[in-house]
């Protein structure tokens, strides 16, 4: 068997690695161990992409030192947006719902705002935004995206009217 980084219920690119179970993922879970290994494999990745775990408690990130030639890494290579996307998919799995917000904030922020990544606002928008499991955090993050978004005019992942009207 092959086994991954940030294990899902689906297949992904590798054809060898074998989707988790449900009774795995409830198993990992309970493992502090494995949830140890977890969270070291994310800030690994993070680290990778240019980007610190401030709170391990909240999930809050920030920028690292070395972002700008990292981003540019994120910016060049468009098979990172995939590995993020499975990232972002494992977090919900294993229980980190409130990390998922946190790095999909981080890539709108960085995308709409800053400006730094235009090469991942579309897979921020397409992709990152629709892991989220909770339904009131993903409309806080898509309110969000709408609200930096230009020209808001083209916006298309929410109803208009819906979204002039979010509190």
């Amino acid at each position: 068997f092959s086994f991954r980084l940030f294990p899902l219920r689906e297949h992904g690119m590798n054809w060898r690695a074998r989707p988790l179970t449900c009774q795995e993922i409830q198993a990992f879970r309970k493992s502090k161990e494995v949830m140890d290994r977890f969270i070291r494999a994310y800030k690994l990745m993070l680290g990778f992409y240019g980007i610190n775990l401030v709170n391990q408690e909240t999930g809050e990130l920030e920028r690292a030192e070395n972002w700008r030639e990292r981003f540019e890494n994120l910016n060049r290579f468009s098979h990172n947006n995939l590995r993020i996307t499975r990232i972002l998919k494992c977090l919900g799995e294993m229980g980190y719902e409130d990390y998922q917000v946190h790095l999909v904030k981080f890539f709108l922020t960085e995308t709409l705002v800053e400006e730094t990544l235009p090469n991942v606002k579309r897979s921020a928008l397409d992709y990152f935004l629709f892991t989220v499991r909770s339904k009131e955090k993903r409309r806080e993050l898509v309110h969000y995206a709408w609200q930096h978004f230009k020209p808001q005019s083209s916006f298309v992942w929410g109803p208009r009217d819906k979204l002039q009207k979010y509190r």
